[in-house]
């Protein structure tokens, strides 16, 4: 008789009801990839976007989906280390979502994917690490390369990526800007560790707020999740040679170049650069994610990263953790555990 083992899958881009637990007979890993039986998931919303044709990439149907997992390795394909086999791991959101996918009691990912961490930490702990922290150390080190001092505004700050990147930035001693919609996050913010935080559904000139808290200096880095028209906000509060980072689109609103603020700050002498950024650039390049990983691990252990979990779902109720998501209420990660 055929192992069966529960998989999510959707056959068709909606909302959260799209999604499907199928029963499909055990994978077997091909050539470079292994099969993780899966303990915990972490939720990304780069998988909301996917699932409703939002992403940068586009599913295949039946699309299976999910970036990260931790779980024990339970076998291995031609070419990969057979002494795998038994060691707790967590994947690296180093493959193509429409590709592989995490959502399972089982997951066949690439072996290069895969990353040990420090075993005083829990499935769910091990499952909130990579996407989050590699995303802000490329933003906040490797690109933006913060320094003691500089000021740092990270928009929609209480999600997983902005919990992380507030503490990364405090690690390099950083003074964090945050911003949130609502006055019921600040003090959630403030306990995080951010030293600022701007209420935008109060305080409505965000600009005029980054120049008074950094004494007209400008922000070194906007690490922005938002986009949208605000930008041309966070554009005029920039200081000499700083960076704007685009990550996110949460805005339903297009993004514009902020042309005019551009010549404006650059007229004041505080030229300023601006890109689009995914984590994908530091897990692209071997080196540049070796860097990543180790950065992490000694963070970690000195307790200077440590990841937050909002809220657990059990796996039958992954459509629900969805939902949960797409509320954006949460303050840190979300974690579907087995």
């Amino acid at each position: 008789m055929t192992n069966l083992v529960k998989i999510v899958r959707f056959h068709e881009k909606g909302g959260a009801d799209v999604l499907r637990i199928d029963e499909l007979p055990l994978p077997e890993p091909g050539p470079g990839e292994v099969r993780l039986r899966v303990k915990a998931i972490g939720l990304n919303r780069a998988e909301v976007m996917f699932r409703e044709g939002q992403y940068f990439l586009e599913p295949n149907f039946p699309s299976k989906l999910g970036y990260e997992a931790s779980g024990i390795v339970e076998a291995v394909g031609p070419g990969v280390d057979a002494a795998l086999v038994g060691k707790v791991r967590s994947t690296v959101p180093a493959f193509p979502l429409n590709q592989y996918g995490v959502y399972g009691e089982v997951a066949i990912v690439p072996a290069a994917a895969l990353a040990a961490y420090p075993e005083y930490l829990s499935f769910e702990q091990g499952t909130s690490l990579w996407m989050q922290y590699i995303t802000a150390y490329g933003a906040i080190v490797h690109n933006g390369r913060v320094a003691k001092g500089d000021y740092v505004v990270l928009t929609a700050a209480t999600s997983s990526v902005g919990i992380a990147a507030t503490q990364i930035v405090k690690a390099e001693g950083g003074i964090v800007i945050a911003t949130t919609r609502g006055a019921d996050k600040r003090d959630e913010l403030l306990a995080a560790g951010a030293d600022h935080v701007i209420v935008t559904d109060e305080e409505k000139d965000v600009a005029a707020r980054v120049l008074e808290i950094t004494n007209g200096v400008g922000a070194k880095i906007v690490f922005d999740a938002v986009a949208g028209s605000g930008i041309l906000e966070l554009a005029k509060a920039m200081a000499r040679d700083g960076l704007i980072m685009v990550y996110g689109n949460l805005a339903p609103e297009p993004t514009p170049f902020p042309i005019y603020e551009a010549w404006g700050q650059g007229a004041q002498g505080k030229p300023f650069k601006m890109m689009g950024y995914t984590m994908f650039s530091i897990t692209g390049d071997p080196e540049a994610l070796k860097n990543a990983e180790r950065y992490v691990y000694e963070k970690l252990d000195s307790g200077q990263l440590k990841p937050r979990i909002d809220r657990t779902f059990p796996f039958s109720q992954i459509a629900d953790a969805h939902r949960y998501m797409e509320k954006g209420q949460q303050v840190g990660k979300i974690v579907v555990v087995l």
